[in-house]
């Protein structure tokens, strides 16, 4: 099986490292074609905890790499002014508290809030009250099972991940071309894809493609023509400007995402700078008021001229189509809220491992692998959407386009098992776990009406102690913690020692 990946990028040389290493006695042969003169959008600096079993497989050693890619840890996502104006919160990655009696802690919460002030849900989670205190530690270190109930991403330069990637492929056998795509060869019988032509005259032949060419889809879409479900209807912005500015004096380890008025802005830490980006709905405000908006509100000055990037959110009708896969933006596109892109990436790595063809393509793993990838983009989007639905705010024209919005009958029915006992349903796919969505729903007020029947079962002044050392618990293990600067330095994961402490 002879494999030809267009595009490079994060997409194009995450898909390279992964076939190239874990099917390396089944694939013939793996090329990748990209060309230097062609830009990759490379805001996708933030990850999910995924990230870490992506390059763990792959033998990754985390410090190596981290230093390599100028990356910080992430604890999670910090959200500002999206349930109403002044409010904060953080969505972590990892529960709340501990259960008693078989019961979620957040139910015992709701129960305790009627009766005084026990806190807030972000009081009960590691990872939140050592990101706020820019503290990190590693999950194995924690000294009790409350200590340990969290996880971490990365934020990461994502142009240096890219090289990274390529270094590692490249000593696996993967062969870079440069050129771009000018003609496409197919079958007239079969419908495949025979062959690439570039614009040197070099033709390159496969009997899988892996589309990586962004949102052109080149291969999928140009040639195939799968078609594109538009998905503006729920999420409109459509348009994001993003720069880099120097970075503060604490390296936060976590994400911040801030509401505006047309749409909203992120800022992601890294050890050489801090990434800034505003996604915003161009009905609503102009590009440049937008800009405006971006470099009035950046922790320091701006490293370079702000960069346009346009888009359309939705995914293709077909990720795989004949013997074409389309992995990354090729796939489709879904704003960066709560750092999907590259999460997205791996999920179609991960089920093209588990459904790569043995000497042909087959019809139905190619309509497993849609369906699973028809969930992921539709659950993440689901989730995204959340976060604009879920809000008191209406005051702006963008605030109120959502308060009036019909929901997909997934979101309208998740949303409908909350509010009626802070019950969330699980899935078999799908980026987000039940603490996820407890976060977005409790930190943007979207209180569920009764907690569920069995906190009752407890005792109440047991499980006010309890709550009691679990703060108690939390908050001493957080004073003990190091920095983030610092543990990046003493695992040698820092890329320059002295600016770290310096900062």
């Amino acid at each position: 099986m002879r494999v030809c990946i267009l595009g490079g990028g994060t997409a194009g040389w995450m898909t390279a490292s992964a076939l190239s290493k874990k099917l390396k006695n089944i694939i013939k042969s793996v090329t990748l074609v990209e060309s230097e003169a062609i830009s990759t959008v490379g805001v996708g600096e933030a990850t999910l905890p995924h990230i870490r079993l992506f390059n763990e497989t792959l033998g990754i050693d985390e410090s190596a790499f981290m230093k390599q890619t100028e990356a910080t840890f992430k604890l999670g996502i910090e959200f500002c002014d999206w349930g109403r104006l002044g409010d904060k919160y953080i969505h972590p990655f990892g529960d709340f508290g501990q259960t008693i009696n078989g019961v979620e802690f957040y139910q015992h919460l709701m129960k305790l809030s009627k009766h005084g002030d026990y806190g807030v849900l972000n009081d009960y989670a590691f990872g939140i009250v050592a990101a706020k205190n820019h503290k990190f530690q590693l999950p194995k270190e924690g000294k009790t099972a409350l200590q340990q109930a969290f996880g971490y991403a990365y934020q990461f330069d994502a142009g240096l991940y890219a090289k990274f990637l390529r270094r590692f492929s490249e000593t696996n056998g993967v062969r870079r071309i440069e050129g771009k795509v000018v003609d496409t060869l197919v079958d007239a019988k079969s419908g495949d894809i025979t062959s690439i032509t570039l614009d040197d005259g070099q033709q390159i032949a496969a009997d899988l493609f892996v589309d990586c060419s962004g949102f052109r889809g080149v291969l999928i879409e140009q040639t195939l023509k799968s078609g594109y479900q538009d998905w503006s209807n729920w999420l409109p912005c459509n348009r994001a400007v993003a720069v880099p500015c120097e970075r503060q004096e604490h390296l936060s380890p976590y994400t911040r995402a801030t509401a505006r008025q047309a749409g909203w802005q992120w800022r992601i830490p890294l050890q050489h700078r801090t990434g800034n980006g505003h996604v915003y709905w161009d009905e609503f405000i102009s590009q440049d008021e937008a800009t405006s908006v971006l470099l009035s509100n950046l922790d320091g000055p701006a490293l370079d001229e702000p960069k346009q990037l346009y888009f359309k959110t939705g995914r293709r009708n077909h990720f795989w189509k004949n013997n074409v896969v389309a992995i990354g933006l090729s796939a489709g596109f879904l704003e960066p809220l709560e750092s999907t892109s590259i999460h997205l990436i791996q999920e179609g790595i991960t089920s093209l491992l588990e459904l790569f063809p043995h000497e042909t393509t087959s019809a139905l793993d190619i309509s497993e692998y849609n369906s699973r990838m028809a969930l992921q983009f539709e659950r993440v989007r689901d989730f995204l959407l959340l976060h604009y639905v879920a809000t008191k705010r209406d005051d702006s024209d963008m605030w109120r386009y959502f308060t009036n919005m019909t929901l997909p009958d997934s979101l309208q029915q998740k949303i409908d098992g909350w509010l009626h006992r802070g019950y969330v349903q699980r899935y078999e796919f799908g980026a987000f776990l039940p603490p996820s969505w407890v976060a977005v729903m409790m930190g943007q007020n979207l209180c569920p009406k009764n907690y569920d029947p069995r906190v009752d079962n407890s005792h109440f002044e047991q499980v006010k102690q309890q709550s009691q050392s679990m703060r108690a618990d939390i908050a001493g293990a957080v004073s003990k913690a190091k920095t983030h600067a610092d543990f990046l330095n003493v695992i040698g994961a820092a890329s320059n020692t002295e600016r770290l402490r310096a900062k």
